[in-house]
């Protein structure tokens, strides 16, 4: 039995320090995947950041997965600034696809693509990224979304479905094609969560609708869509929480435990910042060895707002709904101290 919470402290560069024992690395926008017996970690940063580890405490730095940036990346984002957003980790047909996003800050001029391996460990013969190129993008002017934090899920029907969008007019989902690195045809798409956009808000603002990184979680004949509502990145002042609904149907509607639609403003909370915790969001859900995780990232008020990842063991309450320890927040601290 793993410790139910796991917490590493660090920004978005590629830091790792050492603290009493337990290797801490810096990870904003975590995603995770296990292979054999370890677990990889990745997440935001300059070529994603990219770890590994044997026990989800002690993590080795692997270094990054792009050298340099695909080359189609800056003409699809032309702000783009080698700062690779919010990957997605997916094992598929026995290989890996990450999905990742490309973006100017603050603007819809961003773009989603798929790298492919057959390995994660780095000392396999058969670790080797090749990128598929783009997957889809947002234009300025064009389009009233945004084409950032991808999450794919496959229904029960064998289909894979890319969730994404940041702000503008929500959370979209559109469907893959069979080789998992573009859209279908014909195109398939749907809105699954939003929040409400003022009337007259200039195309090229996303407005006060404060909602993105989505994660579709499949459990006992349910979609479990999760978001995070309000603003990472701003210290003190960050609002990031996580909110859900949920479908029998990959597409929607999701619904949260009052019966809202999320395409409507709908959502009920799973997890919210305190004093001592802020920002918590843009979580990933996993099953390790048959127990349920809650991945996120949060920032240490004692610890000037630095970004660290926590990994919450995930309940389901009587209703069938997923319920997590807001103490878990600083019972790893002493863990690690330890």
């Amino acid at each position: 039995m793993k410790p139910v919470l796991r917490a590493f402290a660090g920004v978005l560069a590629l830091a790792v320090t050492v603290h009493a024992g337990a290797t801490q690395v810096g990870v904003h926008d975590p995603v995770m995947a296990k292979e054999g017996g370890k677990y990889y970690l990745f997440s935001t940063g300059r070529g994603i950041s990219f770890y590994s580890s044997d026990d989800m405490v002690h993590w080795k730095a692997e270094g990054r997965i792009f050298d340099t940036p695909p080359a189609w990346a800056r003409k699809a984002a032309p702000g783009f600034k080698d700062h690779i957003w919010a990957p997605d980790i997916q094992r598929h047909n026995g290989k890996f696809y990450l999905y990742y996003a490309v973006s100017d800050f603050g603007k819809n001029t961003s773009a989603i693509g798929v790298t492919v391996n057959a390995a994660l460990d780095p000392c396999s013969p058969n670790y080797r990224w090749e990128d598929q190129g783009m997957v889809l993008q947002s234009v300025p002017g064009r389009d009233l979304w945004n084409a950032i934090d991808p999450n794919v899920v496959e229904d029960e029907k064998g289909a894979a479905w890319l969730a994404f969008g940041s702000f503008w007019t929500g959370i979209k989902l559109a469907r893959l094609d069979e080789s998992w690195t573009h859209l279908a045809e014909p195109q398939d798409w749907h809105t699954i969560a939003r929040r409400e956009r003022p009337s007259f808000t200039a195309d090229e603002k996303g407005g006060p609708a404060e909602i993105e990184a989505p994660f579709i979680f499949r459990k006992n004949g349910w979609y479990f869509l999760f978001v995070s509502f309000g603003k990472c990145c701003q210290g003190a002042n960050s609002t990031y929480h996580v909110m859900i609904g949920r479908s029998r149907d990959a597409t929607g509607p999701y619904l949260d435990r009052a019966g809202r639609d999320m395409a409507k403003g709908g959502g009920s909370l799973v997890i919210e910042g305190d004093r001592d915790w802020k920002a918590l969001g843009h979580n990933g859900a996993y099953t390790f060895d048959g127990e349920d995780y809650l991945v996120l990232h949060a920032y240490e008020t004692a610890d000037r707002y630095k970004s660290k990842l926590k990994v919450l063991e995930m309940k389901w309450d009587a209703d069938g709904w997923p319920a997590v320890d807001h103490n878990d927040l600083e019972r790893y601290q002493s863990e690690l101290l330890k």
